[in-house]
């Protein structure tokens, strides 16, 4: 089961990070299709916030054909969002563990490393290299 956060410094919209943390579960097969998401009240309880948040999360997660809230059973995983890369993704997950290892080495912390990463991200993605 999925297990949610909220980073308030992001300056996402808390729906969207609910949203967005799906995709990415569903991206990395953590969700697969019939897994059933947490409730509503439990995702309240445990992040302190209010239950139209989690809802419009939910169905935005519905529109886009990826969940589906069937009434008095939950909400359910419809669709993966996981490709044929998903084997590799474990030899990837290491090479970026050593990688992040390497930066935290350098002194670099937590938020400078993000931004390194998603620079480099952004100029590959730009030369077409990604």
């Amino acid at each position: 089961m999925i297990t949610f956060r909220l980073d308030t410094r992001s300056g996402l919209a808390p729906y969207l990070q609910l949203v967005q943390q799906v995709k990415h579960a569903l991206r990395l097969g953590m969700l697969e299709v019939g897994d059933q998401l947490p409730t509503i009240k439990q995702i309240v309880a445990e992040l302190a916030i209010n239950p139209n948040t989690v809802l419009k999360a939910y169905r935005e997660l519905e529109h886009e054909g990826l969940i589906e809230s069937r009434p008095g059973q939950g909400t359910f995983v419809l669709k993966t969002l996981a490709g044929a890369s998903l084997q590799s993704q474990a030899g990837l997950r290491r090479s970026l563990l050593l990688w992040l290892q390497e930066a935290q080495q350098a002194g670099l912390e937590e938020e400078s490393i993000q931004a390194l990463f998603l620079d480099t991200l952004r100029e590959s993605l730009r030369r077409g290299v990604a």
